[in-house]
């Protein structure tokens, strides 16, 4: 079996980030608090939660003068102002291009604009950008969404993406939305590495037999990957080897690999070894 990898594959700088600065911090402390998964991968979050982390669900659930980790997603103001009123020390690894989405919101908003926001609004970065805005966003995340839209013509609009969406989405509901309405700013808010890595997913989907797409099931950047390939080639979605189906790959001589940007080497190093051992 020939296997090969997406040139842009696995952790993304800011997700790499976030997991060196959590490391760095268990390394000086017994343990921390982490509000949420601290990414959408539950074989890596696992091996933090045994150097000490401690993921919870709300603020409530972290103890007064304690340390929490805002995880690469980013959080609304609101998480901010209640940290410091129970005096938590706050380690930020909001990634830098979701922090640039959180000031384009809170400014335009602050100037008296409607923010649109082209995203999944139950993703938690989308929810975090809301908090900018006052959770006041309007979000949207299909064309139907974007030709159903009422815009006002005595508001004014800011339009911001999520960082993983589909770069093709972004640009057709921008096409929709500055149709309907004059008075509208649109900033494309996708990530460079996401455009990268699904652009690099889409090529090697066309030069293979099948594609593997490796990533957490609840990552939303993995399963855009999974749906770009799925539209070229036969494509399977694993979180690791152990998902892998030996019986159905051995149809396939020439395979390719991509995986999400929450995607640690390790499990991808096992994917190839596995595959390269198939007879």
């Amino acid at each position: 079996m020939i296997v090969k990898i997406a040139k842009e594959s696995g952790f993304c700088f800011g997700v790499k980030r976030a997991m060196d600065m959590a490391w760095e911090s268990l390394e000086n402390k017994n343990s921390i608090y982490a509000l949420g998964p601290l990414i959408h991968n539950k074989q890596a979050v696992s091996k933090y939660e045994e150097k000490g982390l401690l993921t919870v669900d709300s603020l409530e659930n972290i103890p007064n003068n304690e340390s929490v980790i805002i995880r690469s997603h980013g959080v609304g103001k609101d998480i901010y102002d209640f940290s410091n009123k129970k005096n938590l020390d706050i380690i930020d690894t909001t990634c830098p291009f979701v922090k640039k989405i959180h000031d384009i919101a809170n400014r335009y908003y602050n100037l008296g604009y409607q923010i649109i926001v082209i995203g999944d609004k139950n993703h938690p970065e989308v929810i975090g950008i809301n908090g900018w805005c006052e959770n006041n966003a309007i979000v949207i995340k299909t064309i139907d969404e974007a030709n159903e839209l009422v815009l006002n013509n005595d508001k004014k609009y800011c339009i911001v993406s999520q960082t993983t969406i589909n770069l093709d989405l972004y640009e057709n509901i921008k096409s929709i939305l500055e149709k309907k309405i004059k008075n509208i700013t649109f900033n494309n808010t996708i990530c460079s590495a996401t455009k990268v890595r699904q652009e690099a997913a889409k090529k090697l989907s066309k030069e293979v037999e099948c594609m593997i797409v490796i990533g957490g099931k609840h990552s939303s950047n993995t399963q855009k990957l999974v749906n770009i390939c799925k539209e070229n080639v036969d494509t399977f979605s694993i979180e690791t080897k152990n998902d892998l189906d030996i019986n159905l790959l051995k149809a396939y001589n020439v395979v390719g690999i991509s995986a999400g940007a929450s995607t640690p080497d390790w499990i991808i190093d096992e994917v190839v070894e596995f595959l390269e051992n198939i007879l």
